[in-house]
C-alpha cells in the first residue's frame, strides 16, 4: 500500500482502493482455508491408520474407545484377565487401532466408518485387512450409523443417515450399501431390491433399509425395512437380489454365530426417550424372548458367542457410551464390560 504524505494526492481512486482491500481479504482467507485443510488432512492421516503392532489377533473383544475415537481391544468376558466386581467388570485395554465412528470385524478384516462433518456431511467406508491396513475407501453422503462384516469377511454392509439423526423419529432417511469383497461388486443402495410384503411385490417411495446381518453362506441376509410408518424384518437373498418380509416391529437384526436366532430391538413405547427393548427371535419357531436388559437400546447388538450379546448404552460419569453384555436367553443380569466404549465385536482369532 502506498504511503500518503500531507499535501499529496492519493494515487488510488475509491474503486481501486476497494479492489485492493477485497483482494487482500481473499488472499488471507484463501491462505487460512488452505492451512486448515492441510492441517485437517494431516491430522486425518495421523489418526486413520492403526499402530504397527495393532491387528485382529483374537480372542478379544474389539470396540471403539470413545475417549480417543480409536479402535481398542481387551480380553473377552470370562478370561482370567477380566476382573469382576458385582455386575461390573474391568480388563486391560489395548489401544492403537484406527480412528472410526463405527467399527465391525471378522477374523480376517474389518470395516471402519468415519464421519466427515460439513454443510453436506459424508462418510468414508474404509475396508481394512487383518493388520487393519486400508485396502479400499468409498465415500458416501450421510452420517454413519451401522456397520457389519460377514463371518468369512467377504460381505460388508453399512448404513448412513441421509437426513435426520435418530431412529426414534419419522423424519430420517437411510441409505444402506453392500460390498462383496470377492467380486468387488458394490450395491450402493438396497432400495432397488425386489421386496415382497404379505406375499405380494411391494413398491413405495418411502422405503428405507438398515441394519444388515449376514448368514454364514454369504448369500442369505436379514435387515430392517421401513415403509408407511411400519418396520419389518426381511430375509434377503444375494444371488436372486430378493427380500421378503417375515414379521413386523423388528429393527437392527443381528444373526447368532450358529445362525439359528436373531437379536433385535423392538419398539415397545411411543416415548422417544425410551422406545425400544432387546429381544431374541428363534428362526425355527419364530418365538420372541425379551432379554433381561430393561434399558432402551438404540444399537445393533453383537453376539459375543452363541449365548451372549454385547451392545452400547449411554455412559456414566460423562462418558459417551459403555459396552454392556447380557445373556441371550432372557435370564441373568446385564453388566458393563467396557467403560467408554461402543461398536463391540468379538474376534475369535485368525481364520484357518
Amino acid at each position: 500500500m502506498s504511503a500518503r504524505f500531507p499535501g499529496t494526492a492519493n494515487p488510488l481512486g475509491p474503486r481501486a482502493r476497494i479492489a485492493v482491500v477485497v483482494a487482500a481479504v481473499l488472499l488471507l482467507a484463501g491462505g487460512s482455508v488452505g492451512y486448515v485443510m492441510h492441517a485437517q488432512q494431516r491430522a486425518e492421516g495421523e489418526r486413520t491408520e492403526a499402530d504397527a503392532s495393532f491387528a485382529l489377533t483374537g480372542p478379544a473383544l474389539y470396540f471403539r474407545d470413545t475417549a480417543s475415537g480409536r479402535v481398542a481391544h481387551q480380553p473377552p468376558a470370562g478370561n482370567p484377565e477380566v476382573r469382576t466386581a458385582g455386575a461390573r467388570t474391568s480388563a486391560a485395554r489395548t489401544t492403537g487401532g484406527p480412528a472410526c465412528d463405527r467399527f465391525y470385524a471378522s477374523e480376517d478384516g474389518a470395516l471402519c466408518l468415519r464421519a466427515r462433518p460439513g454443510v453436506l456431511p459424508k462418510t468414508y467406508a474404509i475396508v481394512l485387512d487383518r493388520q487393519l491396513r486400508e485396502k479400499r475407501r468409498i465415500t458416501v453422503p450421510g452420517v454413519p450409523t451401522r456397520a457389519r462384516v460377514s463371518a468369512s469377511g467377504r460381505m460388508l454392509s453399512w448404513t448412513v443417515f441421509a437426513t435426520g439423526d435418530s431412529y426414534a423419529t419419522t423424519s430420517f432417511s437411510t441409505r444402506t450399501a453392500i460390498l462383496d469383497l470377492r467380486t468387488g461388486y458394490l450395491i450402493k443402495s438396497m432400495e432397488n431390491i425386489q421386496l415382497t410384503i404379505d406375499g405380494a411385490r411391494y413398491h413405495a417411495p418411502d422405503v428405507n433399509y438398515w441394519g444388515v446381518t449376514f448368514a454364514r453362506d454369504d448369500n442369505r441376509f436379514y435387515a430392517t425395512v421401513s415403509t408407511k410408518g411400519r418396520t419389518y424384518l426381511v430375509e434377503g437373498n444375494m444371488r436372486d437380489w430378493t427380500a421378503k418380509a417375515l414379521r413386523q416391529n423388528v429393527e437392527c437384526p443381528s444373526l447368532s454365530p450358529d445362525n439359528t436366532r436373531l437379536a433385535f430391538k423392538k419398539k415397545v413405547s411411543d416415548d422417544a426417550a425410551a422406545p425400544w427393548r432387546l429381544y431374541v427371535l428363534d428362526l425355527r419357531t419364530m418365538r420372541e424372548t425379551p432379554l433381561a436388559e430393561q434399558h432402551s437400546v438404540d444399537d445393533q447388538a453383537a453376539w459375543v458367542d452363541d449365548d451372549t450379546l454385547a451392545y452400547a448404552l449411554p455412559g456414566g460419569s460423562g462418558r459417551g457410551s459403555d459396552v454392556w453384555t447380557v445373556p441371550a436367553d432372557g435370564t441373568g443380569t446385564p453388566r458393563v464390560v467396557v467403560e467408554g466404549g461402543s461398536s463391540p465385536v468379538a474376534v475369535a482369532g485368525p481364520a484357518r
